[in-house]
C-alpha cells in the first residue's frame, strides 16, 4: 500500500512520465471516456466507490461470454467470471484516472507489435515481415467500409487492447518501485547457505493436556477484538440435508438382467394376421446385428474391429477366448447389464512398429535442407538396417539419432496401427512380416528402416446393453420417503438428526456457504438451494423439500452469518488452539524459568536431540516441524552460546549452537538480488489488485438476480 499511496502523491509527475502530450491514439474513432458507469437509470448489479454496474450492460457481457465458455461453464460461473472481471476494471480504471494514464498512438502500435495475435498475422506485415502499422490502419479502415459485423467484432476488440495497453502501463509503474540492494541480495544468500548445527530441548505443548487448559467466551471475544483483521466474515449460511437419491433397486437390477436374458434366444410369437406362428430370432442368431442392437439394445453395433485392451477389463481375458459366434454374458459392467457377442476375428490385425526415415530430395518428406540423392539414401538406410541388427544394437537409439522423421524423438515408435493405416509398402512390410522382423522399405515419403515391434489379434463384438434404471415404483416410493421425511421435520417433535438417524438416513451439512455459490459437496449444481438459504424470508431452522434432477434434497438452515466481525462462538474453533497454546506457553516457562539446559530437560522427563545443517530459508527441525522463531534466534545467538526459554511453534525450546558454518563469500551478490527484486514484484503484481479492492466500497448484489 506504499507504493500505492506514493504514486498518488506523484500524479503530475507520473503523468509526465508516462507521456501525455496530445490527444487519446484513434484507430477506429470510437475511443472516449470509460465506460464502466453504464446506464445508471436500470437496477444495478454492483456499485463500487459510488458507481454503479448496469444490470442491463452486465447481461449483455454475460451472454457474449456465454457464447465463449460454450458448455465448459455453468452459467453461475459466467456471471462469477464476469462480475470479478467488472470489479477489477471499475478499480483499475479509477486507478487510471486518477494517474492521468492515458494510451498514446505509439504505445497502442507498440503494444500490437508486441502481441502474437497481430504482429504475426500476414496481413499486417510488410516486405521484410514486420508489424506494418499502415496496413493494420488501412486493414481497419476497409473492414469499416465493407465488413459492418467485423467492425462491430473489432471495436469490442479495441476496447480491450485499450485496456490492456493501459493495465501494462499502470503495472510497470508499480513494478518500477520495487528495487533490491545488493546487501540485501546477499542477506539473501547468507540465510540460504549459511549452515547451523544445534543441540535443543524441547517441551512440547501436547505435554500438557487441553481438558487442563480453562478459556473463557470473555477470553476469545477479547482476542478476536484486538485482531479484527483475521476475523472478519462475508455474509454465509450452514446447512444440512438429507439425500434421496434416485437410483435403481435390487428389483429392477432383477428385472433388467432378466429382460436381456430374454433377448438372446429365438422366440415363437403368434402373427394374428398371418393366422401363423412366426420365429423372432435373438441376439444369438440373428442375421441382422445392426436393426436388432438398434432396436432392443442401448449401444449401437460398432462395426471397427478392437485390440484386447479396448474390451471391458475385467472380462477381456474371457472375450477374447470366444469362437467367432459365441456370447458371453449377461454381465454387469458399470451402470449396465451386456452381453457381448464376438462377430469377428483378425489374427495380428494389430501392429506395433518402430521405424528410421531417410529422405532424399525428391521424396515427398523433403524440405529445403535436404541435398541427399535417392541413392544415397537408400544405401543410407541400408547401413543403418545392417547396425541395427546387431546383438547390441539399441533401435530406439539408432531411430533418436539418425531417423529424420517426426517419430524420431519417441525413437521411431509409431505405436499400435491397423492394416490400411500406412502407405502401401509399408503395410504391406509390417503386415507380411512376423514380430523382431527388420527391413528397408521404400515410399514416397523416403527409405524406411523397419522393425516390427509386436503384434496383436484384434475383434469385432456386438454389445447388447440395457442401462439400470429406476422403475416408476421405485421412484414412486422414493416420493413418499422424501415427503414423509420433510413433513416429520417439520412437524417440530423430533429434531432433522434425530429422525434421520432414527430411518437411518445420512445427514450431510454443508458449512459457510456464500451467496454466490453454486455447487454443493454431495449435491453439485443447486442453486435453487443456495437462493432459498440466503432468502431473507427463510428462517433459522426452516425445513424445505428440493426436487433434483435424480432425487429429492430435504434441507433444513442451521446457521446465519451476516457481514462483520466473527461472534465469540464463530471464532473460537479457531480462536481455542491459540489461546489454548498461549497458555500452555506461560505455564512451562514460569515453571522452567533460570534453569539450564540439563536441568530443564531433566525436570520435564525429556531428552535433548540435535539438529545439522539447518538454514533461515529452510528452518525444519527433525523431529519438531517447521520452527522459524527457534532457528532464527539460533542464527542471532552466535556459536558456543545456549539461549532462553524460546516459545515455538510445537513448544517451547532451549537452544545451543554447536556449529556455525559461513557460506563462501562470493564477489557479487548481484544474481541474489535480482532474484528477490524478480520475487518481491510478482508478489506485488499478485497481491496489487486484492490491496486496491479491499480499501474500494463495494455494493455486490447479483444474488438478486441470480
Amino acid at each position: 500500500m506504499a507504493i500505492l499511496d506514493k504514486i498518488r502523491k506523484q500524479t503530475t509527475i507520473l503523468i509526465l512520465i508516462i507521456g501525455l502530450a496530445l490527444f487519446a491514439f484513434v484507430v477506429s474513432g470510437i475511443f472516449s471516456a470509460d465506460s464502466f458507469s453504464g446506464n445508471k437509470a436500470g437496477s444495478a448489479i454492483a456499485e463500487i466507490n459510488g458507481n454503479e454496474l448496469s444490470i442491463d450492460g452486465f447481461r449483455e457481457k454475460v451472454d457474449i461470454a456465454t457464447r465463449n465458455y460454450g458448455p465448459n461453464a455453468t452459467a453461475m460461473q459466467v456471471v462469477n467470471n464476469v462480475y470479478d472481471q467488472e470489479v477489477q476494471n471499475a478499480i483499475l480504471d479509477e486507478q487510471f484516472a486518477a494517474l492521468g494514464i492515458t494510451v498514446e498512438q505509439d504505445q497502442i502500435v507498440d503494444f500490437l507489435r508486441s502481441n502474437p495475435q497481430f504482429s504475426q498475422m500476414p496481413q499486417f506485415l510488410n516486405e521484410s515481415g514486420v508489424f506494418d502499422e499502415t496496413k493494420f490502419i488501412s486493414y481497419i479502415a476497409d473492414l469499416k467500409e465493407n465488413n459492418a459485423a467485423g467492425y462491430q467484432a473489432w471495436l469490442q476488440q479495441e476496447k480491450e487492447i485499450i485496456r490492456a495497453a493501459k493495465e501494462q502501463i499502470y503495472f510497470n509503474l508499480i513494478r518500477a518501485g520495487v528495487g533490491t540492494t545488493l546487501k540485501e541480495g546477499e542477506r539473501e544468500y547468507k540465510f540460504a547457505n549459511d549452515k547451523l548445527d544445534i543441540k535443543y530441548v524441547r517441551v512440547p505443548f501436547t505435554s500438557i493436556s487441553d481438558s487442563t487448559i480453562q478459556v473463557s467466551k470473555a477470553e476469545i471475544e477479547a482476542y478476536v477484538k484486538a485482531h479484527k483483521e483475521d476475523f472478519k466474515q462475508e455474509q454465509s449460511r450452514d446447512i444440512q440435508f438429507v439425500y434421496f437419491e434416485e437410483k435403481a433397486s435390487a428389483g429392477d437390477e432383477s428385472a433388467v438382467r432378466e429382460n436381456v436374458q430374454s433377448l438372446l434366444n429365438d422366440k415363437e410369437v403368434f402373427n394374428k394376421d398371418k393366422d401363423t406362428t412366426e420365429i423372432i430370432k435373438g441376439f444369438r442368431n440373428t442375421t441382422d446385428m445392426a436393426v436388432f442392437l438398434d432396436i432392443n439394445s442401448d449401444m449401437k453395433f460398432d462395426t471397427i474391429y478392437k485390440p484386447k485392451s479396448a474390451l471391458p477389463a475385467q472380462y477381456a481375458d474371457t472375450i477374447a477366448k470366444l469362437s467367432v459366434g459365441e456370447l458371453f454374458g449377461p454381465y454387469r459392467d458399470g451402470n449396465a447389464f451386456k452381453v457381448t457377442k464376438v462377430t469377428g476375428r483378425k489374427p495380428n490385425g494389430n501392429v506395433k512398429a518402430s521405424h528410421i526415415l531417410i529422405k532424399y530430395k525428391d521424396s515427398q518428406s523433403a524440405d529445403e535442407t535436404t541435398t541427399r540423392t535417392k541413392e544415397e539414401a537408400e544405401q543410407m538406410a541400408k547401413e543403418i538396417l545392417v547396425e541395427a541388427k546387431k546383438a547390441d544394437a539399441d533401435f530406439a537409439e539408432l531411430a533418436k539419432e539418425k531417423s529424420e522423421g517426426p517419430s524420431a524423438p519417441r525413437g521411431g515408435d509409431l505405436g499400435f496401427f491397423q492394416e490400411g493405416a500406412m502407405v502401401a509398402p509399408f503395410n504391406d512390410f509390417v503386415f507380411a512380416n512376423s514380430t523382431g522382423s527388420m527391413g528397408v522399405v521404400e515410399t514416397e515419403f523416403g527409405f524406411h528402416v523397419i522393425k516390427v515391434e509386436e503384434k496383436q489379434d484384434i475383434y469385432q463384438v456386438a454389445n447388447l446393453v440395457r442401462q439400470v434404471e429406476a422403475s416408476e415404483e421405485t421412484t414412486d416410493l422414493l416420493f413418499q420417503d422424501a415427503t414423509k421425511f420433510e413433513m416429520e421435520s417439520i412437524d417440530g417433535k423430533k429434531a432433522f438428526s434425530d429422525i434421520a438417524t432414527e430411518k437411518n438416513y445420512v445427514v450431510r451439512p454443508v458449512n459457510k456457504i456464500n451467496p454466490m455459490d453454486e455447487n454443493l459437496p454431495g449435491l453439485a449444481a443447486q442453486r435453487s438451494i443456495v437462493q432459498w438459504a440466503f432468502n431473507e424470508a427463510t428462517k433459522k431452522g426452516e425445513i424445505k423439500r428440493f426436487d433434483l434432477n435424480n432425487g429429492y434434497a430435504v434441507v433444513q438452515l442451521v446457521a446465519k452469518y451476516e457481514k462483520g466481525l466473527m461472534t465469540p462462538e464463530d471464532a473460537s474453533a479457531t480462536v481455542l488452539p491459540i489461546l489454548r497454546k498461549k497458555k500452555k506457553a506461560e505455564q512451562i516457562i514460569a515453571a522452567n524459568k533460570g534453569k539450564s539446559m540439563d536441568d530443564f530437560a531433566s525436570s520435564n522427563n525429556v531428552s535433548a536431540s540435535t539438529a545439522s545443517a539447518l538454514t533461515v530459508k529452510s528452518p525444519t527441525i527433525p523431529g519438531a516441524g517447521n520452527e522459524p522463531g527457534v532457528v532464527g534466534t539460533a542464527y542471532v545467538l552466535g556459536e558456543g552460546k545456549t539461549s532462553g526459554l524460546i516459545e515455538g511453534n510445537s513448544g517451547i525450546f532451549m537452544i545451543s549452537v554447536t556449529k556455525k558454518t559461513d557460506a563462501p563469500k562470493l564477489e557479487n551478490y548481484s544474481t541474489f538480488a535480482s532474484t528477490l527484486k524478480s520475487s518481491k514484484a510478482n508478489a506485488v503484481y499478485a497481491a496489487l489488485f486484492e490491496a486496491l479492492k479491499s480499501g474500494a466500497e463495494i455494493q455486490d448484489n447479483r444474488a438478486i438476480f441470480y
